[in-house]
């Protein structure tokens, strides 16, 4: 038992420290697209075309993440988990440290932003493989009994990573603004290859997962097409894709798009807008293995449901409070909004990998999670810019973009909850 436990908290570490490297280096981007790289990579005169260039290149990265999970899936279902991960944290800190060293338009010209979507491209690919590979790491490492609380942990990476890239921009913008438009701003990039390595040195010392392991013992690996891999899968993944929605995109919608367009059409400062986020993630890291632990023992999906139809609703008195331009109540709504956000998406990992049987579940769930964060999250941004661009100060056409994000979570919770109570294994859903 104790050396079950050791390997359980070293995978749900190394799982942790993969995930964190993972949003630091998404969060840095989202971050760096709201503040600086158009002005870097596609200077223009209009305001306008420079963030769609940048945001345009935050949703190349997600663009490559379909094709990657599912490559990535395909063999850590095949070679292992273990084999996977240490790749995806190789590439993931090469492309985030060579965007840091990459020269701005006004030094190389048209060079400079073809390389920038490349290596946006390439971290997708890097991060396209990575959170499947390491929520089942920690859960399939767990017993039976802590499986969703351990799958929490990868999610951890999210505020973590966020807490960093806020705490990276901070220092960085401290050097003045000059500084900071100069060179300042590649610091955050570059602190991101050393979070690279250290988490290679700790991923290499995981022992594979005893689920694989039996899987591999059932049914030895073979050749097969993925539409026979996959059959009778197709819906579940549908339904997963659908569910991880507001988790994801909701994310983005306030940490990377409300970032850019409170201070143009609500004015309140970027610093206001930072301030606000920053107490909201420290919340959402303090919270998110609470959620997990409660979601545990009183059931996910009851859990998931309540937390999606929730979202629905903040969106309204999130925006309202930003209007006040009163710190306290805008701080408490933004933080209210990501609390409810990370507490579903500390769960819904967990819940998507048990629907699926072992053989398959990497290929699965990476192909659910990437192909929602390239149709939805990765546009999320750009869609919300565009809104803006026609309605102005008027939010509500923004909030109800939210509250449709919520919805469709709702809906693929309810799908997936019912294909899994359907089959044998899964003859009692608990918690619905």
């Amino acid at each position: 038992m104790l050396k079950t436990d050791h390997h359980t908290i070293r995978a749900c570490a190394s799982s942790f420290v993969g995930t964190a490297l993972e949003f630091y280096d998404y969060y840095v981007y989202a971050l760096a697209s709201s503040l600086i790289l158009g002005k870097v990579f596609f200077p223009s005169s209009s305001p306008l075309v420079t963030d769609l260039n940048a945001y345009g290149t935050l949703a190349a990265g997600f663009l490559a993440r379909p094709f990657a999970g599912l490559l990535c899936g395909m063999l850590g279902d095949r070679y292992g988990r273990k084999k996977v991960l240490t790749f995806t944290v190789v590439g993931m800190g090469a492309a985030t440290t060579a965007i840091g060293l990459l020269p701005g338009y006004a030094s190389i010209g048209f060079l400079a932003p073809v390389l920038l979507v490349l290596l946006r491209i390439l971290q997708g690919l890097a991060v396209g493989g990575e959170w499947g590979g390491a929520v089942l790491l920690a859960s399939e490492h767990a017993p039976e009994r802590w499986k969703i609380f351990a799958a929490s942990f990868p999610q951890l990476g999210s505020p973590a990573g966020m807490l960093m890239a806020l705490a990276s921009f901070r220092g960085a913008s401290s050097l003045g603004a000059e500084a900071f438009a100069d060179w300042a701003w590649r610091i955050p990039f570059l602190l991101g290859g050393l979070i690279a390595l250290g988490c290679f040195v700790l991923r290499r010392q995981v022992e594979e997962t005893p689920d694989f392991l039996a899987s591999r013992r059932e049914a030895p690996a073979v050749r097969e097409p993925l539409s026979a891999r996959l059959a009778g899968q197709w819906g579940r993944i549908f339904c997963a894709g659908l569910a991880v929605i507001v988790g994801s995109a909701g994310f983005f919608f306030v940490n990377t798009f409300l970032l850019g367009y409170a201070p143009v059409y609500m004015h309140v400062s970027r610093q206001f807008m930072l301030d606000a986020m920053l107490i909201a993630t420290v919340l959402q890291l303090l919270t998110q293995p609470l959620a997990a632990w409660i979601a545990q023992k009183t059931g996910e999906v009851r859990f998931l449901l309540g937390l999606a139809g929730l979202c629905i609703l903040l969106p309204f008195p999130m925006f309202r409070a930003l209007e006040t331009h009163r710190f306290l109540p805008s701080a408490v709504a933004i933080s209210a909004t990501i609390v409810c956000l990370s507490a579903f998406y500390a769960v819904v990992a967990g819940f998507m990998a048990n629907a699926f049987p072992a053989r398959v579940r990497y290929t699965a769930i990476s192909i659910a999670y990437q192909t929602s964060a390239s149709l939805i999250t990765g546009v999320t941004p750009i869609v919300g810019t565009l809104i803006a661009s026609r309605f102005g100060a008027d939010w509500t056409p923004l909030a109800l973009l939210f509250s449709a994000m919520a919805v469709c979570s709702v809906a693929g919770v309810l799908g997936l909850a019912r294909s899994r109570a359907e089959t044998p294994e899964n003859a009692v859903l608990k918690g619905l």
